[in-house]
């Protein structure tokens, strides 16, 4: 996705208000809107795919270390490399969609927005899932990695079978949340986009939130390689991944930041 800054007079910038991110933030979501399909689809596998080194560098990390009460905490400093990639890459993640497509569909409400938002979703995670299955799939082939990372990447992946379908559902609603806080505050930080995305996506993985891509491609190894059945794959840990980023990024985050300038938005 695309946050050009908003612009600001005179010599020295200042921080824009909620009313300039706001605008930033739909526009950017316009654009995305726009977009064609064959574009919203390759950027959205090319996302996926990369999301995956988010997965590598924890588990080169965790293989690294010793056992010790920390390791889990510094191991999770691996889980934004992903998100940096994608984010900074432009390319399309679903989660960061959650806010970007939403505010022009609530500021403007129509069939065609409606019907372009589910479009720009359905496009997206598709593709991010795809990309996600074809990352985790070259692993557990042996493709990727020595047998150690790989052994590493297995165990960091358990973690999201400690937790029930309505759990994951309930943990993803703050994952949701906190990217789509990604998306609003970049557009005020770009400068400081590096920090901005590697503090909230660290919070995320030591909270043990459950944000739906990264999970996508954590349950489909486990899946290749034997750790869980399909069934539990797609209705234990993808679907409720999904609805709680879509309820805490969708909903809940941009009725807030919409609601704090409704009455105020200027085209």
């Amino acid at each position: 996705m695309e946050n050009d800054a908003p612009q600001t007079d005179g010599k020295a910038q200042k921080a824009a208000d909620a009313k300039d991110l706001h605008r930033a933030v739909r526009e950017a979501g316009e654009s995305e809107l726009d977009r064609p399909a064959g574009a919203l689809f390759w950027s959205g596998l090319a996302a996926g795919i990369a999301i995956h080194s988010s997965l590598i560098a924890e588990g080169a990390l965790h293989a690294g270390l010793p056992e010790a009460p920390w390791r889990g905490l510094v191991a999770a400093l691996g889980y934004p490399v992903g998100f940096l990639v994608v984010i900074l890459g432009r390319m399309q993640l679903f989660t960061e969609s959650t806010i970007t497509a939403m505010l022009p569909l609530v500021t403007k409400p129509s069939g065609w927005a409606l019907q372009r938002t589910l479009r720009l979703w359905g496009i997206v995670l598709v593709a991010n899932l795809i990309g996600t299955a074809l990352a985790a799939g070259m692993v557990a082939a042996g493709a990727l990695g020595n047998a150690e990372i790989r052994e590493s990447m297995v165990a960091v992946s358990m973690r999201i079978l400690e937790l029930s379908g309505w759990d994951t559902f309930v943990n993803a609603i703050p994952a949701g949340f906190l990217i789509a806080v990604v998306a609003w505050i970049l557009p005020n930080g770009r400068t400081q986009a590096f920090w901005i995305i590697l503090a909230i996506t660290y919070v995320i993985a030591i909270a043990g939130f459950s944000h739906s891509i990264v999970g996508a491609d954590e349950a489909f190894l486990l899946l290749f390689t034997g750790h869980v059945d399909a069934g539990r794959t797609v209705f234990g840990l993808l679907i409720p991944a999904i609805l709680g980023n879509l309820v805490g990024g969708a909903g809940l985050f941009t009725l807030l930041a919409h609601g704090q300038v409704q009455g105020e938005t200027r085209d």
